[in-house]
């Protein structure tokens, strides 16, 4: 993975102990032999003096772990996406056998439903915007006197998708239990409630079974428009078939009761009931913003365009999903408030109002885009934090980027917060991004000037060994990635820091 004329140091010379945030620098060259500065006119800004590249003195420790198995365990087997997944799954596991237990192998569906309504909530909750964020507050809210390994862990908390995915699963194997039960019931008490009652309920277990076949990860990311568009509608129709499944249950089973009841009174008094409502209303209320909104595109090159919106000004953090069909398909993009009319990023001077995002081409609707700019798009939703709001959570950080990777790091430059080393890698990133991004990234380094590495010139640099240099050289606590996946950098880069002890993020599949 090094290059060429790179000289590694012994591992043992340097100490990583405290994850990144203490690292002993002494054994390294001094901070002046890395080129950390782009100075000169801005057309030279992603020209690096190559000499002083090939002097570099990198020290990459051994990875830890007593073998590559153990690692591979801990950082990619285990990760904090699976272990969410394992948790719920298993304490629903734990309630099937109370429920068995208690019933004497002979479970009631009210219990059943509720065990299935209450995965159900779970799982769109947390695809809800507005609950996504209090979330995100919470992990974020941690202050930096707190241990590093616990910051270290809350920052995992975009790795939420686990949660949704778990109670999806274990929705759908509740569901097929109840499916089961009402069958066996339907046998002991038939009746027009009954067979209504088995019908919906047949319905709602295919569509649950179509719904999970189409989300398996194989599928979702070759299939992923249809996985979308049976995602969107099969999920409507089983909203809809499940309230209507929930009231010829109701009218069912409250015919045993010794005194039934009302169906309203037999409704309020059951947890299904209140918790298909809350499930209801989190559709309702990312739904219920969709709105159409007027776009002025800057056309950057035949690579990037960076849409702007004037509709609303932006926080820092904060990404948007946007689309131009929206019953068929969404994107989801970085926010970048605009600037300050001195070109900073905070403070009280006057700005203009609104926010863009930066789009690059990364497939048929992005190349689209580029090509036919639009005038007006579709937004649905609240604003929703992302990957990069948890770099509140470390005192300093690294930040890689690779190509439109840059994009939703704006944002984290426009808030100044967070003291930061930026290491860019792209192609042409003056001609791609133009003057204004190529400036701002520059600017945003708290030591001096961003690096930024020009593929086209220089190639594919050592995105590992420069990475590390840059964390022992400012002490940084953490390092976040921001690429695209295809590349798998994301997870190269990810794996080399946290194998060597150093707490490091990327985006991953349902982040």
């Amino acid at each position: 993975m090094a290059q060429a004329g790179h000289t590694f140091l012994p591992a043992s010379t340097i100490d990583i102990s405290q994850h990144g945030s203490q690292i002993i620098s002494s054994t390294l060259e001094p901070t002046s032999s890395f080129p950390s500065t782009l100075s000169g006119d801005v057309s030279k800004t992603s020209q690096l003096d190559q000499t002083k590249v090939d002097q570099l003195v990198l020290g990459l420790p051994a990875k830890r772990g007593n073998s590559s198995f153990t690692r591979w365990l801990h950082h990619i087997a285990f990760t904090y996406y699976r272990k969410l997944f394992t948790a719920i799954f298993a304490s629903n596991l734990a309630a099937f056998v109370v429920i068995v237990v208690k019933k004497h192998g002979r479970p009631l569906a009210p219990s059943i439903a509720s065990a299935t309504s209450a995965n159900l909530m779970v799982a769109l909750l947390f695809r809800q915007e507005n609950f996504v964020n209090l979330c995100y507050e919470i992990a974020v809210s941690c202050p930096h006197k707190a241990p590093l390994w616990l910051r270290s862990r809350l920052a995992k908390v975009f790795h939420y998708g686990g949660a949704h995915s778990g109670a999806g699963v274990a929705a759908v194997v509740w569901y097929l239990m109840y499916t089961a039960v009402l069958t066996r019931d339907f046998v002991a008490f038939s009746g027009k409630w009954a067979l209504a009652n088995l019908i919906t309920s047949s319905i709602l277990v295919s569509l649950f079974c179509f719904i999970l076949a189409a989300a398996h990860p194989a599928l979702r990311q070759r299939y992923h428009d249809h996985f979308e568009a049976v995602h969107r509608f099969s999920g409507w129709l089983a909203l809809i078939t499940f309230w209507m499944h929930t009231i010829f249950a109701a009218n069912q089973y409250r015919a045993l009761e010794p005194i039934p009841s009302t169906l309203g009174r037999y409704l309020i008094h059951t947890p299904n009931f209140w918790m298909l409502c809350i499930s209801t209303s989190c559709s309702i209320l990312s739904w219920g913003l969709l709105r159409r909104h007027t776009v002025y595109p800057e056309v950057l090159s035949t690579h990037a365009i960076r849409l702007h919106f004037k509709y609303r000004d932006m926080a820092p953090f904060y990404g948007l999903e946007i689309s131009t069909r929206p019953l068929l398909e969404w994107h989801a993009f970085a926010t970048i408030p605009n600037e300050r009319e001195d070109g900073k990023g905070t403070g009280s001077a006057p700005k203009t109002k609104g926010f863009s995002v930066v789009v690059s081409n990364a497939g048929d609707w992005t190349r689209e885009c580029i090509t036919n700019p639009p005038k007006r798009v579709w937004v649905r939703g609240a604003p929703m934090h992302g990957l990069l709001y948890t770099s509140l959570l470390f005192k300093k950080i690294v930040v890689v980027a690779t190509g439109s990777g840059i994009g939703p790091c704006l944002s984290l430059f426009h808030a100044d917060k967070t003291p930061r080393r930026i290491f860019w890698s792209t192609s042409s990133p003056l001609i791609t991004y133009g003057a204004k991004i190529v400036e701002a990234v520059k600017k945003a380094d708290s030591d001096s000037e961003a690096w930024i590495w020009d593929t086209r010139t220089k190639g594919r640099p050592d995105m590992l060994a420069i990475t590390y240099k840059l964390v022992v050289e400012s002490q940084a606590e953490a390092v976040f990635v921001i690429s695209n996946p295809k590349l798998e950098l994301t997870r190269g880069v990810v794996y080399g820091m946290e194998s060597r002890g150093i707490p490091a993020y990327g985006a991953i599949f349902d982040s």
